[in-house]
This record gives C-alpha cells, sequence and structure tokens, in this order.
C-alpha cells in the first residue's frame, strides 16, 4: 500500500507534534516538526543578539547562516533532536522565549520562504508526517491527507502547565493560558501563511481526547486514506 503525504495544522499546544510523531513511528512514516525549524530559527536569532520582533532586516541578511537538521532519535524517550548549525538546540526550543519568538520569525516572508522550501523538498516523496501552522495550506497544498488538530484553549494551557512542572519548573497556570491566546492571536492574524484550516481538512479535536486515544484516531485516518490512493 501507498504510503501518503500528510499534512497536520492546528494552534500551538494541540499537541500536534507529539501526535504526529507517534503516528509515524507506528506507520513507517518520517516525521518533519516544521514548528521546530521556525522555533530553530527564532533560537538563532535571540542567541546572536537580534530581537525577533524588531530585527527582522538583520536576520534576513544572515538567513545563509542558519542550518536546521534533524538527527536520529536518542534514548529510550525517542525524542528527535534538532540541530541548529550542528548543535543541538532540542531542548532550548522549548523555553518560552523560543516559543514566542517561533511566531515573530515565522511571520517574516524570507524566513517562511526559505524553510516552506526544505520542507515542500522533505514532503515530495510521500510516507511524510509533517505538522505545523500552514502545511494543508501553503507548504502541501496537494497532501492526500490533512488533518486539523486542535483543542480548547484552556486544556491547551493546561497540558503546557503539565508538561513544565513536569519538569520541576516553576509556572502558573493563568500565565500560560495569556501566552497560548496570545500566540493564537499572532498565528491567526499574521499577514504571512496565517493559521486556519484548510477547507480539505478533517477537523479532529482533541479535548477530551486522551494521548493515546488522539494517535489512534490520526493513524485510523492515515490508513483509511491510503486504500483510496493509487
Amino acid at each position: 500500500m501507498k504510503k501518503i503525504s500528510v499534512a497536520i495544522d492546528g494552534p500551538a499546544g494541540a499537541g500536534k507534534s507529539s501526535v504526529a510523531r507517534a503516528a509515524a513511528e507506528a506507520l513507517g512514516y518520517v516525521y518533519v516538526d516544521t514548528g521546530a525549524m521556525y522555533r530553530a530559527a527564532a533560537v538563532y536569532a535571540l542567541d546572536s543578539g537580534i530581537d525577533p520582533e524588531t530585527g527582522a532586516e538583520r536576520l534576513v541578511s544572515e538567513l545563509d547562516r542558519i542550518d536546521i537538521a534533524f538527527a536520529a532519535a536518542k534514548g529510550a524517550d525517542g525524542a528527535q533532536t534538532v540541530l541548529l548549525n550542528g548543535r543541538d538546540v532540542t531542548k532550548r526550543i522549548r523555553e518560552a522565549d523560543a516559543s514566542m519568538g517561533a511566531s515573530a520569525v515565522a511571520a517574516i516572508p524570507e524566513v517562511r520562504a526559505k524553510l516552506t522550501a526544505e520542507q515542500k523538498k522533505m514532503g515530495e516523496a510521500g510516507g511524510v508526517i509533517m505538522d505545523g501552522r500552514d502545511i494543508g495550506t501553503s507548504v502541501l497544498p496537494g497532501a492526500e491527507l490533512k488533518i486539523y488538530l486542535t483543542a480548547s484553549a484552556d486544556e491547551r494551557a493546561m497540558r503546557r502547565y503539565k508538561e513544565i512542572a513536569g519538569r520541576g519548573e516553576s509556572c502558573d497556570f493563568e500565565s500560560i493560558k495569556r501566552d497560548v491566546a496570545r500566540r493564537d492571536e499572532n498565528d491567526m492574524n499574521r499577514a504571512v501563511s496565517p493559521l486556519r484550516r484548510a477547507e480539505d481538512a478533517v477537523l479532529l479535536d482533541t479535548s477530551e481526547l486522551s494521548f493515546g486515544d488522539s494517535v489512534e484516531k490520526v493513524i485510523d485516518l492515515i490508513k483509511e486514506r491510503e486504500k483510496h490512493v493509487l
């Protein structure tokens, strides 16, 4: 049976990356975390003294210096390693400033053009599950299956709260909820490739679903679509 290209979009904190990664592993697909690419670009800006909100011109002038790659998973947790110019930034890109910076750099047309071109190449061969904010609308508009994976703002904030607290770090739920709302506002209203559900995307709301159930739903959708692709 032919493996297809799968585009998964949705707001921050909906669980796209973890669900997509687990489904890809179960089905033998390649997982591409596009959000991690934008987070890595934000880390480059931040660590170079460039403000993601106001330093677009300088960042664009240094795009050729940014090389983002994914390395094979290491360790029992199966976490994908993200490399920025050969440096492991897997943990760094999950910090709050990188998360907020990702929305800012993603709104820069030249940054999106560079990363989108790389993502399109990754998706051309099929057998790929790619998640992000504009995969089904801009990056892989011809994907055989598009999924818009979402959850309520409260649920997404609570998941983020538990993730941070689980690492033993201090956090505040209301502050996280405000960050989620601000991230949604930025992503949905940016001038370049705003977050929106593609017309032919399947809506999957995971607010009331466990992680395992969410993964199974995605796997079922992929298997069903595979049956109809020649």
